[in-house]
C-alpha cells in the first residue's frame, strides 16, 4: 500500500450541496443581481464589429427598399396597360430593382454572416483564454464536457443571434415600418384591418416567447450534460471495457442524448408555434383586405390597381414580419446561451500573468529574489477546500532549507499532495502563510512563481502531440542539446531512439502510446529541463522499473545538490536518500528526521517503514533490493530496520 494519497483523497468528497459546475445549482433564467441583461453583453460581443454590422445593415435596408418599390411600381404598370399607355418603362425598372434586390441582398447576406463568425471566433477566444486561467478549484467543481460544450455549442448560437436577432431586428422594424408607412398611403382603411388582425398574433407570441427562453436554456444545459456524460466515458474508456460495462455506459450516453433531444424539440416546438402564429397572421391579413378590398373595388371607394399594390404589400409585409419574430426567438436562444457564457465568465480566475523580460519567463529574476535553490517556510498554514468540508492541514510549521532534498511520508489523506498544490498555488492556504525565499507566495507574481517550480505529478499527464511538444511544454525555446542532456538524464534515449520519428512522435490522446513508465519519465525529463529552484516529484518513480528507477533516484539526488528537491515517495530507498524526512499525519507534522532518527524515535514512521516500504508490494526484484543493481544507492546496503515499538 502506498503511503501517499491522491489529489482526489487529499480532497475529501465534496459535499452534495457544493455545485458540480457553472451555473449549477440556480433557477433557470435567474441572473446574479448586478449582471448585465445578454442584450447589453450581446452589445459587448459585437461593438467591435460594427462598422461591418452597419454596412451589413445598410445592405439590408437597401435589399429591402428595392423590395417595397416594386408594388408601386407594379401599380404604375397595371394603370399604364389600364390606360392603353407604354409600359416598357415600368418593365425595365421592375427588371433593374430585382436584379438590384438579388445582388445587394447577397452582398449583405455575405458582409452580415462574415461578421457573426468573427463574432463567435473573438468569444471563444475569449472564453478559451478565461478557462485557461481558472482556478483550480473551480475546474475541479466542473465537468470538463459542459465547459466544452460552452466554449463551441454555445459561442455557435452568437453567430445566429447576431445576424436574425441584432440585425434583423433593427433591418425588420425599419422594413416593417417603411411597409406600414405605404400602406398608409396606398389605403389607411385596409391598413387598420390588417394591423387588426397582425395585433391578435402578436399577443399569441408575446406569451410563447418567454417559454422559448426557458426552453432553449434546458436545451443547451442538455447538451452540456451530455458532453460531459461522453467525456467521462472516453476518459476511462480501458477502465469500461475491462469492466465489461460498454452496455451499461451505451445506455447512460443514450439516456442524456434523449434528454438533450427532449429539451431541444421542447424548444422547437415553441419557436415553430411562434413563426407560424406569424405566417397564420399574415394569412388572415391577406384573406380580410381582399374581403374588404373587394367591398371597396366594388363601392367605387378605390381601384383594383389599388387594391393589387395594397395586396402586394400585405405580402411584403410577411418578409419583416417574420423577420422580427425570427430575431424574437433567436434571442431567446441565443440569451440562453449567453447566461451559460456569462456563467463560465463568471469562475475565479488566477490573476493575468505580469509582462516578464524572457520570452516565457523562466529565469526572470527580476524580483530580486536570486537564480539559486529557493528555500522554503510554511508559517502556521491551514487549509480547507470548502466551508463545508473539514480541514486538511492544520497549523502546518515547516523550514526547508535551500537545496537538498526532503522527503513527506504518512498515511493517505495526511495532506501531502495538497502541499504540493499550495506551493503551486493551485490553492491558497484558510490561514497562515508559505514564504519562498522568506516573501509570502501571494506577494510572489503567479508566473514567475512557476517559472521557478518544476513539478511533476502523481498521473503524470501527457498531452496530446508529439514527444517534442511534450518536453518543452515548460521551456519552449530549449535548445538541441538541452533536449539531449535531459532525454539522457530521464533514460529516455533509448525509446526515442527506437521511435519510427524520434522526437516528432505522436504520443497519442493524453499519452496512450507511451507506457506508464515512460510517461512518468517524460514528466520528470519535462521538469528537469526547466532548471527549476525547487523541484516537486509527487510518487514521480511510482510505475518505473528497478534500473530505471535506481537510475533516476541517482539523477535526483545529483538535482538536490544544486536545487531544493521535495519529494513524495512510498520507496524506502528515496525516502532513506532525503536529507530529511517530514511525517505528516492527519494534517499535522509529527516529526522531521533522518531515516535513523525516526525509526528510533517515530513509531509511525517505524510503522510505515516496517510494513508499508518494505512490505514486498513492489515486487521481488523491485529497486529497494539489492537484486536491483548497484546503483541502487543507499537502499542497497541500507542497514535492516528494526521492528516498530510494541511490535513484539
Amino acid at each position: 500500500m502506498s503511503g501517499t494519497t491522491t489529489a482526489g483523497s487529499d480532497r475529501g468528497i465534496r459535499s452534495e450541496e457544493e455545485p458540480a459546475g457553472p451555473g449549477a445549482g440556480k433557477p433557470a433564467g435567474r441572473r446574479p443581481e448586478g449582471e448585465p441583461a445578454p442584450w447589453r453583453v450581446l452589445l459587448g460581443h459585437v461593438r467591435p464589429h460594427r462598422r461591418a454590422l452597419a454596412l451589413g445593415a445598410l445592405l439590408s435596408l437597401i435589399t429591402g427598399a428595392t423590395g417595397l418599390a416594386l408594388p408601386l411600381v407594379a401599380k404604375s404598370l397595371i394603370e399604364n396597360l389600364s390606360a392603353e399607355r407604354a409600359i416598357t418603362g415600368a418593365l425595365v425598372a421592375m427588371t433593374v430593382l430585382v436584379l438590384a434586390n438579388a445582388v445587394i441582398g447577397s452582398l449583405g447576406g455575405y458582409v452580415l454572416q462574415r461578421t457573426a463568425e468573427s463574432v463567435v471566433l473573438d468569444s471563444r477566444r475569449t472564453l478559451v483564454s478565461h478557462l485557461l486561467r481558472l482556478r483550480i478549484g473551480a475546474v475541479d467543481r466542473s465537468e470538463p464536457g459542459d465547459l466544452l460544450a460552452r466554449v463551441t455549442s454555445d459561442t455557435t448560437l452568437l453567430r445566429s443571434v447576431t445576424t436574425d436577432s441584432l440585425i434583423g431586428f433593427g433591418t425588420g422594424g425599419l422594413t416593417l415600418v417603411a411597409t406600414v408607412v405605404l400602406m398608409a398611403v396606398v389605403d389607411a382603411p385596409l391598413l387598420g384591418v390588417t394591423l387588426g388582425v397582425i395585433a391578435l398574433a402578436a399577443l399569441v407570441i408575446g406569451v410563447i416567447v418567454p417559454r422559448i427562453h426557458r426552453a432553449s436554456k434546458r436545451a443547451q444545459e442538455s447538451v452540456g450534460v451530455m458532453g460531459a456524460t461522453l467525456e467521462r466515458v472516453l476518459g476511462a474508456m480501458r477502465t469500461i471495457k475491462a469492466s465489461g460495462a460498454e452496455a451499461r455506459e451505451e445506455r447512460v450516453v443514450h439516456e442524456a442524448a434523449e434528454a438533450s433531444w427532449r429539451e431541444s424539440v421542447h424548444a422547437a416546438k415553441w419557436s415553430a408555434l411562434a413563426g407560424n402564429t406569424a405566417g397564420l397572421a399574415i394569412q388572415a391579413a391577406f384573406i380580410t383586405v381582399l374581403a374588404v378590398g373587394g367591398a371597396r373595388v366594388a363601392s367605387g371607394a378605390i381601384d383594383v390597381a389599388t387594391l393589387v399594390a395594397f395586396l402586394l404589400y400585405v405580402f411584403y409585409l410577411m418578409a419583416p414580419i417574420q423577420q422580427l419574430v425570427a430575431a424574437v426567438t433567436r434571442y431567446q436562444v441565443g440569451a440562453a446561451a449567453i447566461d451559460r457564457i456569462g456563467e463560465t465568465r463568471r469562475l475565479p480566475v488566477e490573476p493575468a500573468p505580469a509582462p516578464t523580460t524572457s520570452a516565457d519567463g523562466a529565469g526572470d529574476t527580476s524580483d530580486g529574489t536570486g537564480a539559486g535553490p529557493a528555500s522554503l517556510r510554511f508559517d502556521g498554514v491551514r487549509f480547507r477546500y470548502s466551508e463545508e468540508l473539514p480541514e486538511v492541514h492544520h497549523g502546518i510549521d515547516l523550514d526547508i532549507p535551500a537545496r537538498g532534498m526532503t522527503a513527506f511520508v504518512g498515511p493517505s489523506g495526511a495532506g501531502k499532495t495538497t502541499l504540493f498544490s499550495l506551493i503551486e498555488r493551485f490553492h491558497e492556504p484558510s490561514a497562515g502563510r508559505i514564504l519562498l525565499d522568506d516573501t509570502d507566495l501571494r506577494e510572489w507574481d503567479l508566473h514567475r512563481l512557476r517559472a521557478a517550480i518544476g513539478y511533476v505529478e502523481q498521473d503524470a499527464p501527457v498531452l496530446s502531440g508529439t514527444l517534442r511538444d511534450n518536453l518543452v511544454l515548460g521551456h519552449p525555446d530549449a535548445g538541441e542539446e538541452e533536449i539531449r542532456e535531459v532525454l539522457r538524464t530521464a533514460r529516455l534515449d533509448a525509446l526515442v531512439a527506437r521511435l519510427p520519428e524520434g522526437l516528432e512522435t505522436r504520443v497519442g490522446h493524453r499519452g496512450t502510446r507511451l507506457s506508464g513508465g515512460e510517461r512518468q519519465r517524460v514528466a520528470i525529463a519535462r521538469a528537469l529541463l526547466r532548471r527549476p529552484r525547487l523541484l516537486l516529484l509527487d510518487e514521480a518513480t511510482s510505475q518505473l522499473d528497478a534500473v530505471n528507477e535506481a537510475a533516476l533516484r541517482g539523477t535526483v539526488a545529483s538535482a538536490a545538490d544544486t536545487t531544493t528537491v521535495l519529494v513524495v515517495a512510498h520507496r524506502l530507498s528515496t525516502v532513506m536518500a532525503a536529507d530529511r524526512i517530514v511525517v505528516l499525519d492527519a494534517g499535522r507534522v509529527r516529526a522531521v528526521g533522518t531515516h535513523t532518527e525516526l525509526v528510533a524515535g517515530d513509531g509511525l514512521y517505524a510503522e510505515l517503514a516496517a510494513t508499508q516500504f518494505l512490505d514486498g508490494s513492489e515486487g521481488s526484484a523491485g529497486p529497494d533490493t539489492p537484486e536491483a543493481g548497484p546503483d541502487n544507492g543507499p537502499a542497497a546496503g541500507a542497514p535492516p530496520v528494526p521492528d516498530p515499538p510494541g511490535s513484539r
